[in-house]
């Protein structure tokens, strides 16, 4: 959580509202009182995007899909 007071905020609205949308939880208060806290809307949420991680796994055994031993009573 990241808290703010309202001079700060109205210095710097672009940069807190930009923290938002990058899923920080900015809250601003008044004299050390929470206050409100911005939100993003669901329609402003960026879309999922498939295929970030080109190259995460690099090897897997050839056995990755073989079964378990440990399941062999519940088949």
């Amino acid at each position: 959580m990241h808290q703010v007071n309202i001079h700060e905020a109205k210095t710097h609205l672009s940069r807190l509202i930009r923290e938002a949308l990058e899923g920080e939880e900015v809250v601003i208060a008044k004299g050390n009182r929470p206050l409100v806290r911005l939100d993003v809307l669901p329609e402003a949420r960026g879309a999922r995007q498939l295929g970030t991680a080109p190259g995460l796994i690099v090897r897997m055994d050839e056995d990755f899909d073989a079964p378990l031993e440990d399941f062999d009573d519940y088949s």
